[in-house]
C-alpha cells in the first residue's frame, strides 16, 4: 500500500461539493481551538455522505464551515476551498453566499425548536425561502409550502401550516426543518444528527425521506451522525473524523467491514452487538485530548495501542486500502515494521 496526498478524496468525475484543507479554528480564552484541521473531501451528485465520530470531534463545525455560519467571533474559517459546482464559496461576499444558502445547499439543523422561528408561522417559514429564491408572489408560495409540507407527510397540512412550531410534536418539526431546506431545491443537503432525540419509528422514517429526496430530486446530502448504525442503512461512503482531522473515508460498506484506522476499528467495537455476549461494552483507552493541546502529529497516538515514535512525530498521509477507501495512518506505510 502506497502513501498518497494528504488530501483525503475520490476522482472529481461527478463531483458536486469538493473541500480542500478546510480549517476553522476558535480563539478562546485557553487558547486556540482546532476545530477543522485541514479536511479534504469530495461529494458526488445524488451520493449520501455519512460523517462520524465522537462528540466533539468537529462534525458541527466543518457543516457551518460549509455554510459560512461559523460563530464570529470565536470560530475564524483561516484556510480552505469550498468548490460547489465551480464556484469557490470561501471566496463569494456574503450576499452572494446569502443567495447560495438555501437555493444551492441547506442545511438540516440538530435542534429544530431553536431553529425554528418561535413566531412565525411553520407554513410562512417554507415560504419566505420560495419567496426569496423562486421570487414566487405570497399566494403562491403558500400554496407550494403546503404541497411541501404534504411531500414530507405531514398530515393535515393546511392546517398545520397555519401553527407554530411549539404547537408541533418533535418529528413534525423536524420534518418542517426537511420542507425548508428542500423547498427551493439545493442541490446539497446538510443534515446534522437529524434524528437526534426522535423515537426509532420517526427516526426510521426520517431517514427514509432524506434517501426519498436524494433519489426523487437527486439531491446529495451530507449526513452527520455518531450512529453507525444509521451510516451503514442510508450512506454511500463514509468519512470518520476525529480531532479535527478526517481519519479515514471510502465506500460505506468497505469501511464498516474492513476498518482500517485504530479509531475506526475502536468507534465498531464500541458498539452493541446482537449476538454478543453480556457484558460491558469496550471503551477508548485514555481520554479525548483537549483541543487546545492536541498532539502536533497524529491526534489519535496517544489513544493508539499501535503508536510507534513515528505517529508522534510526523502527521499521517493518507494510505490507499482498497481502491476508494483510505486511511490516515502510519501502519499502512511499507516501511511500518521497521519503525521503532
Amino acid at each position: 500500500m502506497s502513501a498518497l496526498q494528504t488530501d483525503v478524496r475520490r476522482p472529481k468525475k461527478s463531483t458536486l461539493l469538493s473541500v480542500t484543507d478546510l480549517r476553522t479554528h476558535l480563539y478562546t480564552s485557553k487558547g486556540v481551538v482546532k476545530a477543522v484541521d485541514g479536511i479534504s473531501f469530495d461529494i458526488r451528485e445524488g451520493e449520501i455522505l455519512g460523517l462520524v465520530g465522537e462528540s466533539g470531534s468537529g462534525k458541527t463545525m466543518t457543516a457551518l464551515s460549509l455554510m459560512r455560519l461559523v460563530p464570529t467571533p470565536p470560530a475564524k474559517i483561516i484556510d480552505g476551498n469550498v468548490d460547489l459546482n465551480g464556484v469557490d464559496l470561501m471566496k463569494l461576499q456574503e450576499e452572494e453566499m446569502r443567495m447560495v444558502r438555501g437555493s444551492k445547499i441547506s442545511m438540516i439543523f440538530q435542534d429544530p425548536l431553536t431553529s425554528l422561528n418561535p413566531l412565525m408561522r411553520t407554513g410562512s417559514q417554507i415560504s419566505e425561502t420560495l419567496r426569496i429564491h423562486h421570487l414566487m408572489d405570497k399566494k403562491s408560495a403558500a400554496a407550494e409550502a403546503i404541497r411541501i409540507l404534504n411531500l414530507v407527510g405531514i398530515p393535515e397540512a393546511k392546517a398545520r401550516a397555519s401553527q407554530y412550531p411549539f404547537e408541533l410534536s418533535g418529528g413534525m418539526r423536524q420534518r418542517v426543518m426537511i420542507a425548508i431546506a428542500i423547498a427551493a431545491q439545493p442541490k446539497l443537503i446538510i443534515a446534522d444528527e437529524p434524528t437526534t432525540n426522535l423515537d426509532a419509528t420517526i427516526q426510521a422514517q426520517i431517514l427514509s425521506m432524506l434517501q426519498r429526496i436524494r433519489e426523487e430530486q437527486g439531491t446529495s446530502v451530507l449526513l452527520i451522525t455518531h450512529n453507525l448504525g444509521i451510516v451503514a442503512w442510508v450512506c454511500d461512503t463514509v468519512a470518520v473524523m476525529y480531532a479535527g482531522k478526517i481519519v479515514e473515508i471510502g465506500p460505506t460498506r468497505s469501511v464498516l467491514r474492513n476498518p482500517a484506522h485504530p479509531y475506526t476499528r475502536a468507534l465498531l467495537r464500541s458498539v452493541p452487538q446482537v449476538n454478543a455476549p453480556r457484558g460491558p461494552l469496550e471503551a477508548i483507552p485514555e481520554d479525548v485530548p483537549e483541543l487546545v493541546s492536541l498532539p502536533t502529529a497524529c491526534h489519535f497516538s496517544p489513544r493508539c495501542p499501535h503508536a510507534k515514535s513515528v505517529c508522534r512525530e510526523k502527521d499521517p498521509p493518507a494510505f490507499e486500502i482498497e481502491g476508494d477507501h483510505l486511511a490516515n495512518c502510519f501502519m499502512y506505510d511499507k516501511e511500518w515494521e521497521n519503525v521503532a
